[in-house]
């Protein structure tokens, strides 16, 4: 991903390795998770939106982190037999298969929770990402409820909007909140990110679909029956996504270059299913 040099994921990385436990076998499990190998694209969210803005981004780091534990968790507990049951996370063993699910468990309860200490100070920021959280949980509770039943794409994009882009959207409006940024901006980068959690998803839809086990480091064609390609086929579904980069980087019109970094994000997500 071609982002500034400013905004990179030493920094955040850094900032993780500063909060997370070291001592123990939880730590262990958290610290795995974590530095697992993910792109950091919740983070650099946060960061780029603050930039968006103009203001200087040391105070969003937290958050950043922040939303990169909470990112972490959830995907620590849909790996888990009750929920996908997948062996694999970023081409390396699942948390539950590495630690055993007990420990997994915990894992997932300790970084949400601290996700939330090192954030107390900035309770908009806060109350944002536990209602985004609240809304990824109901996202997936609604997955759950739909299988094996014909879902219509509206109701399709209704539990992504909750399961993918509710995190996207807390990225960029929490960072807005502790920097104060104006209501326009606010409205921009929460239209951006609506639109945005959708070429996420629809462009993860499309690899589900059609890359493989090692080129994506987890379980391919889980999607089966319930993923955009599977409604609309894979070239409405590329369209869409198209449609969606189009409309995020519409919603931006009211930045100058210093929303060059949501721009180039925006364009990454959707390259990535080329």
């Amino acid at each position: 991903m071609k982002i500034t040099e400013s905004i990179n994921n030493k920094i955040i990385d850094k900032a993780l390795g500063g909060v997370l436990p070291r001592q123990g076998k939880l730590a262990q499990a958290m610290r795995y998770s974590i530095f697992a190998g993910g792109k950091r694209l919740r983070p650099m969210l946060c960061l780029a939106a603050a930039k968006a803005v103009g203001k200087k981004w040391g105070n969003v780091i937290p958050f950043a982190c922040a939303v990169e534990m909470v990112h972490t968790f959830t995907l620590i507990h849909d790996d888990l037999p009750a929920m996908d049951n997948s062996d694999f996370r970023r081409g390396k063993l699942s948390c539950h298969k590495k630690f055993g699910e007990d420990m997994a468990i915990l894992a997932g309860d300790a970084l949400n929770t601290l996700a939330f200490r090192i954030i107390a100070e900035f309770p908009s920021a806060a109350k944002e990402l536990a209602g985004s959280l609240l809304q990824v949980v109901e996202g997936q509770a609604l997955d759950i409820n739909s299988t094996g039943k014909k879902l219509s794409i509206k109701e399709l994009t209704a539990i992504h909007n909750l399961k993918t882009g509710a995190l996207l959207k807390a990225c960029v409006r929490g960072a807005a909140f502790i920097l104060g940024a104006s209501p326009r901006q606010v409205r921009s980068l929460t239209a951006y990110a609506c639109h945005l959690g959708l070429v996420f998803q629809i462009t993860d839809d499309i690899l589900d679909a059609t890359s493989t086990k090692e080129a994506l480091g987890k379980p391919v064609k889980s999607d089966i029956g319930k993923g955009f390609p599977y409604f609309l086929g894979l070239e409405k579904s590329k369209k869409m996504a198209e449609a969606e980069l189009k409309k995020a980087l519409y919603s931006l019109k009211c930045f100058g270059k210093e929303a060059d970094d949501l721009r180039s994000i925006a364009c990454f997500v959707k390259s990535r299913g080329k």
